[in-house]
């Protein structure tokens, strides 16, 4: 799988704002997110979320239609689609 690319946007004391590309045949990396976060997706599409175990789901994002998740959330997150995902993380600082 090729890497996703993050570019943080702002970095504050209160939140970190990273925009998200996965082009096709790309993945995050496994990770636990340490914060509270928000998922602002700019474009439509279908995410493969693959949990510690290995179990995989699928995830429908809604350009402009966000989700919130607390922190200690532990996944790899997958684009197996043939389109660009793009999608905002707000994380909030404690």
């Amino acid at each position: 799988m090729l890497a996703a690319k993050s570019d943080v946007q702002v970095d504050t004391p209160e939140v970190r704002v990273t925009e998200w590309r996965l082009a096709p045949g790309s993945a995050t990396g496994h990770h636990t997110h340490e914060m509270d976060y928000v998922i602002v997706p700019v474009t439509s599409g279908e995410m493969t979320i693959v949990a510690p175990n290995g179990e995989r789901t699928k995830a429908q994002l809604g350009a402009g239609k966000s989700y919130f998740r607390k922190a200690g959330v532990q996944h790899d997150v997958l684009n197996e689609t043939a389109s660009e995902i793009v999608f905002l993380e707000v994380e909030l600082k404690p």
